[in-house]
């Protein structure tokens, strides 16, 4: 299409494969049921640093078969139609290849197994990753992980989708390779993904290169049929062209062409430059404590009773969420780890390693990967606890995980979704960059995964210096050539030596000057309406993130806050299926940037005309749900339903921003309360510095500004050594 995804009238539940038009076979219900029951299949398992590394993640995953039920079932529709969409969106929203439901028969249990109280099975698929190159150091990792990894990837969409499932107040067990009693090929035929063919099952679109996974559970659901035989010749015209709106056929293949270490999309296109588009005075940045942002100084009180208890559930009070939020905690403890003793002398050459980290990141997941040293100002001064940190590893490995593009399309940004959306990406970077730090630590390489849960390292600069993006008018938020905004990042910190990356120039700064569509959006006025100006040390167009904080964390009307992505006219499909509007302007972005003071005004225009922005309901999957003392009932407040306001007029004069510099910030070991003084905060916008002020002022060799000094320790980390040192954990 020339203005819009093909994609945007195909349900988001029925996911990015045409299963819908591949022919039935109701009988086959009946022979599957009449088939003997089959002994465990016995799981081979490989050897290979990489293979004991997804071994490990498996068994987190395990540890979620069976694990809180909510005392009360949540108020749901009787339509099984209904409740099918959300359990089979949940699992796209994860990234499942294909997902099925169907009854489960009694020979569906294992040899041995003891039938449960469970009489529906929502089949996962997950397709087998690409291995790299034989020529890339990659490729001895992968190749003898590939079904480790599967599997892994199967039984942790199905651990979340379980959850889900029982935070609604259903029973739900997962079952996958080694941790089953059930008959997983069966169920697949059941569930209409799979054929039989010979000895084992087979795929129409993958043949037998996947993996799969079941959820059992007593909720009912509607089911769907079986595949005639006649369904292993899907891959036709309608396949390569993209039928109902599925991916297509050419979209895959131009992925599969690629070199495994370039990834998805195409950011060797990219301009590269030697420096970030924006000024980072490097020698006065100053090093900020975890205490000084603004969700750990809620969770301390420092912005009331009120953000102090919505902390502890404000992107958690949703069914998804909740479950999301398990098993992030559940990998914080494995983020590093010990060093094998072993010669990692053949990973002597940094281009090649480089090449090899990028492609297994790829292979386990990532959307775009980048690598830079990490300067020092990246690293936080203190933990939560007050203790200092000092740098200890030289490179960044930085990815970035797409939150959804589909189920952003079907939110207002600021629903009861939104906070799943962030906790999708946080969870799948924690996932990959653990594996990865496993595999270098085991190839005799110090690493550490920098995770949302936990981190040692201000995401942003790295990203920056990776060449994943620059600043955008949202503010301390990357925006990215081909994923827009709606992104997440995760870090991997090591000492393999890395060939890095440079920054990237793809007109941005002139773009977000020249458009206010965030700012116009956010619901709270926290996105600034006027110009960039310097903030410790970083040009920027600096958010009020007090007041941005406070409404994620007390929105009543949704679970947290991401209305300047979802109306960001660069949240693009930017591939073979986008809009060709929007992949010619994306070319031209990048390859003919003289052309943006002609392009930009009517992008933005366009933009509004199409009503990019609003909810498209034929993606919304999941139901309108708020956890209340741990049970899932109806959202009290309702939900928020906002679309786009093109009419809304913004005046910068009257816009009253807060600044929070570094000598405002609490001190590194503050273990009581420190309010923030926001009519202080109000008053310091008169200190701050135009961008082109700091450059005539370094230039004359002047010292920085004094409120880049950040407030020294107290001296009482002793004293404050309980504090809490994860976002993910409360008090």
């Amino acid at each position: 299409m020339i203005f819009y995804p093909k994609s945007r009238n195909r349900p988001f539940h029925l996911g990015t494969f045409p299963l819908e038009s591949l022919p039935r076979d109701e009988a086959l219900i009946a022979l599957e049921s009449a088939l003997p029951r089959v002994a465990a299949p016995v799981r081979e398992r490989s050897d290979g640093l990489l293979v004991a590394a997804v071994y490990h993640y498996s068994e987190i995953y395990a540890d979620f078969g069976e694990r809180y039920l909510a005392a009360a079932r949540a108020p749901l529709p009787d339509d099984l139609e209904r409740r099918a969409v959300d359990a089979k969106g949940a699992a796209y929203f994860m990234d499942a290849s294909q997902v099925g439901i169907c009854r489960i028969p009694e020979n569906a249990w294992l040899e041995g197994a003891t039938p449960e109280a469970h009489d529906h099975a929502v089949v996962l698929l997950v397709e087998d990753g690409r291995v790299p190159e034989p020529d890339n150091l990659a490729h001895h990792w992968a190749a003898p992980a590939v079904r480790a990894t599967s599997d892994m990837r199967a039984g942790e969409i199905a651990a979340l989708v379980a959850g889900h499932i029982r935070q609604m107040g259903f029973p739900a067990r997962i079952h996958y390779a080694g941790y089953q009693t059930l008959d997983l090929d069966r169920l697949a035929v059941l569930a209409g993904l799979a054929v039989r063919r010979g000895d084992g099952v087979e795929n129409p679109y993958l043949g037998r290169g996947f993996s799969l996974a079941v959820v059992s559970t007593d909720y009912a659901l509607a089911c769907d049929r079986p595949l005639s035989a006649k369904a292993m010749g899907a891959k036709g015209l309608g396949y390569w062209w993209g039928v109902g709106g599925a991916r297509s056929g050419r979209e895959r293949n131009r992925r599969a062409r690629r070199r495994s270490d370039l990834g998805p999309y195409a950011m060797e296109t990219v301009r590269r430059v030697e420096r970030p588009t924006t000024l980072i005075a490097e020698d006065e940045v100053p090093r900020v404590p975890k205490r000084a942002a603004f969700f750990q100084r809620a969770l301390e009180g420092d912005l009331g009773e009120k953000a102090q208890k919505a902390r502890t559930r404000f992107s958690f009070k949703h069914p998804m969420s909740w479950s999301q939020l398990g098993v992030i905690r559940s990998m914080v403890p494995f983020q590093d780890g010990e060093i094998a003793a072993v010669d990692p002398g053949r990973f002597s050459d940094p281009a090649a390693n480089a090449r090899a980290i990028k492609s297994l990141s790829y292979f386990l997941g990532a959307d775009m990967t980048g690598i830079c040293e990490v300067p020092r100002y990246a690293w936080y001064s203190h933990k939560d606890t007050g203790a200092p940190i000092e740098p200890y590893h030289k490179y960044a490995v930085v990815m970035l995980i797409d939150q959804g593009f589909e189920t952003m399309e079907g939110g207002s940004g600021d629903d009861w979704i939104s906070g799943a959306q962030s906790m999708r990406a946080y969870l799948r970077g924690a996932e990959i960059a653990g594996i990865m730090a496993e595999v270098l630590r085991g190839e005799g390489f110090p690493a550490r995964s920098q995770t949302n849960a936990d981190s040692d390292v201000l995401h942003i600069p790295v990203t920056l210096w990776a060449g994943l993006g620059e600043l955008s008018r949202i503010g301390e938020l990357i925006l990215n050539p081909f994923l827009g905004p709606r992104l997440k990042t995760v870090v991997l910190t090591t000492d393999m030596p890395l060939e890095v990356d440079k920054p990237i120039d793809f007109g941005l700064q002139y773009f977000c000057g020249n458009c206010w569509k965030c700012a116009r959006e956010c619901p709270c006025d926290a996105i600034p309406w006027g110009d960039k100006v310097m903030f410790n040390g970083y040009e920027m167009w600096k958010p009020d993130v007090e007041r941005c904080a406070r409404y994620r964390l007390t929105n009543s009307k949704g679970s947290a806050c991401g209305r300047c992505m979802k109306t960001c006219p660069l949240n693009k499909v930017v591939d073979a299926d986008g809009p060709l509007l929007t992949r010619i302007a994306s070319w031209c972005g990048i390859n003919a940037m003289w052309l943006k003071p002609l392009l930009v005004p009517i992008g933005v225009w366009l933009d509004d005309k199409l009503q990019n922005g609003k909810r498209n309901p034929l993606k919304k999957w999941w139901f309108d749900h708020e956890i209340i003392d741990r049970v899932t009932v109806e959202p009290r407040a309702g939900t928020n339903q906002r679309d786009i306001d093109p009419t809304r007029e913004l005046d910068p004069a009257k816009q009253k921003m807060a600044y929070y510099h570094a000598d405002a910030m609490p001190a590194p070991d503050a273990s009581a309360l420190v309010p923030v003084d926001r009519k202080a905060a109000l008053a310091a916008k008169a200190v701050l510095e135009t961008p082109d002020e700091a450059r005539a002022r370094i230039a004359r060799g002047e010292a920085p500004p004094s409120h880049y000094t950040p407030t020294p320790p107290t001296g009482e980390a002793e004293a404050n050594k309980d504090a809490v040192t994860s976002p993910y954990f409360t008090k």
